[in-house]
């Protein structure tokens, strides 16, 4: 709060934390996720006067990534805040892994006051050193004039090129101190930062009209950017007007309905090796992708990202398009509409040869989702939680074999309802997205599925949401085990060492959860499955259905290993 002074003629002055507060109102911020220390408590006091909610959760890296999952569910920027040293250490797992994820994010850390400055204060670390690599932009804050300044600044950079973290340290005098109003920078909400999105080269847009006019096996892969630019409706009326095939990943999920005949799941190998255009929006070529080696050499391949240095990286391409998913769809679109024939008609066979694919694999797949076998199949588990979705359910996997069943049976229903890790593949990220996404979006309901390893990262700020009266249903899929290293383990090295490093204890979750005060459930007979979610969902409360799935069965994934590959 500015505070008059009460000497006549002297001016009204503000502290370092209210002015943090205020550049956070200013973007928008209505949440901050935290964990209290003396270094950032006038940054608490500049939030209440604000209107801002202060969400505190038990460990620093949930409050990372309930402002990764804030991003991702509302499209602006999430916030936590922590304290300097361990507690800002504590929150790096949480910044990466919304750097690899391409989610606009702002960490601010505390630090020992300037005063101090390499005497060994307490908690004093190089925190800016060290989250440089894995942010978009890191710095100091010098002074308290420069406070909302900064903190203006640093979410500018969260949008420089594709979307990412930035981090800034606030020493203690800086944050605390006073200064004139009229000497601090507030800006304005909307006048810092570029309001304009790329379209791409006009020429480039004009020969990727031609290319899908003309192609007679087109397909496309909607990646995470497609949701990130808000590009769900360009991104439908291109895939129908001109009847491509679509297959969706990451964020990017949902964006077609389950049932529409152009969204494909199962049969994307086969498109990629035998499309003639192959259209990668906004995916890199990384591990996901087998780094470009999936497509077929004699396809056509097309490249649209908002980051340059991901356009053509580890594969060449036939085209690269910098720009943003919608702009760019949109102009494609209207690009193609002028045709006498958008070529839309004589993709017919093709798409009917990519839906029998499709059917057969889902076929030889489905006497799985319908095991009664027990211990539970995994494709059983994941197979009644898809069937328990809705179209306002949104969907958060967090794990590692089991959330490998789950990418290839469960399908959300509307776009944006899709939660993950990203390409970190960071475990724990189960309870703070669910966290964030409730807070951010409580008329929706939230489902987590968690390995039993995953959820044991960060299971304790299961307390939060109920603290914080935020109703989820969560399934833990529980082998007692880190399963997908177990199966690599066994792979390599045999049976009689399969069991090092990766072996957890028979954990009844639904316990743990009725301990903090939630609802809680153990199933171990696949006909229970689906009236214990119905239960999860009627009570109201955080929960956690314990189902004790078959150790001894494997995702395809992992048998593969595909993700080392």
């Amino acid at each position: 709060m500015a505070q008059a002074s009460d000497n006549a003629g002297e001016p009204e002055t503000i502290s370092g934390g209210h002015l943090v507060a205020k550049a956070l109102k200013a973007e928008g911020v209505d949440t901050i996720y935290t964990l209290c220390g003396g270094h950032i408590i006038d940054i608490y006091d500049g939030c209440v006067d604000e209107g801002i909610d202060v969400v505190d959760v038990r460990h620093e890296q949930v409050a990372a990534h309930a402002a990764d999952g804030h991003s991702r569910i509302t499209g602006k920027p999430g916030c936590a805040v922590v304290t300097a040293g361990p507690g800002t250490t504590d929150a790096v797992t949480g910044v990466a892994n919304a750097f690899r994820a391409e989610s606009p994010m702002l960490l601010i850390g505390g630090q020992g006051a300037l005063s101090q400055h390499k005497m060994g204060s307490l908690q004093d670390l190089p925190h800016v050193d060290m989250m440089n690599p894995i942010t978009k932009f890191a710095a100091t804050v010098p002074h308290t004039e420069r406070a909302a300044d900064m903190v203006s600044m640093a979410f500018r950079e969260c949008y420089h090129g594709s979307p990412g973290p930035s981090f800034l340290e606030i020493p203690r005098d800086v944050l605390d101190a006073r200064v004139p109003v009229e000497r601090a920078r507030v800006p304005r909400p909307g006048g810092y930062r570029a309001t304009t999105r790329s379209a791409g080269d006009p020429d480039a847009i004009e020969k990727l009209a031609d290319l899908l006019v003309k192609a007679e096996k087109p397909c496309i892969l909607l990646g995470s950017q497609t949701w990130t630019c808000r590009a769900t409706d360009s991104a439908v009326k291109l895939v129908r007007e001109l009847n491509v095939p679509a297959f969706c990943n990451g964020a990017g999920r949902g964006t077609l309905p389950p049932a529409d005949p152009l969204h494909f799941q199962l049969a994307r190998r086969y498109a990629f090796q035998n499309s003639d255009l192959i259209i990668i929006l906004g995916t890199p070529f990384d591990f996901r992708m087998g780094y470009g080696k999936r497509l077929s050499p004699q396809a056509t391949v097309v490249q649209i990202d908002l980051d340059y240095r991901t356009v053509g990286r580890n594969r060449d391409i036939d085209l690269g398009i910098v720009g943003d998913a919608d702009a760019v769809l949109t102009a494609v679109a209207q690009a193609a509409s002028g045709r006498l024939n958008n070529g839309a008609g004589g993709r017919t066979t093709w798409v009917q040869e990519l839906r029998e694919v499709e059917t057969a694999a889902l076929q030889k797949r489905l006497p799985r989702q319908h095991s009664d076998a027990s211990p539970i199949d995994p494709y059983r588990l994941v197979h009644e939680i898809n069937e328990f979705l809705t179209e306002d359910s949104i969907y958060i996997g967090d794990g590692g074999d089991i959330v490998t069943f789950s990418g290839q049976v469960i399908q959300p229903k509307s776009p944006g309802h899709w939660m993950d890790p990203g390409p970190l593949g960071t475990l724990g990220v189960g309870v703070p997205f669910a966290m964030a996404a409730k807070k951010a979006r409580p008329d929706k309901e939230v489902v987590c599925l968690f390995g039993d390893g995953a959820f044991s990262l960060t299971g304790w700020d299961f307390e939060t949401m109920v603290r914080f009266d935020l109703p989820f249903v969560g399934i833990v899929g529980n082998n007692s085990s880190m399963n997908q290293i177990r199966y690599g383990q066994i792979a390599k090295y045999g049976e009689d060492r399969g069991r090092v490093g990766n072996t957890l204890g028979d954990i009844s979750y639904s316990k743990f959860a009725q301990m903090l005060g939630g609802y809680g459930e153990e199933v171990d007979d696949p006909a229970d499955i689906a009236p214990a979610l119905q239960r999860a969902r009627e009570s109201g409360k955080p929960s956690l259905i314990n189902v004790w799935v078959d150790p001894e069965v494997y995702a395809p994934g992992t048998m593969n290993q595909t993700m080392y590959k």
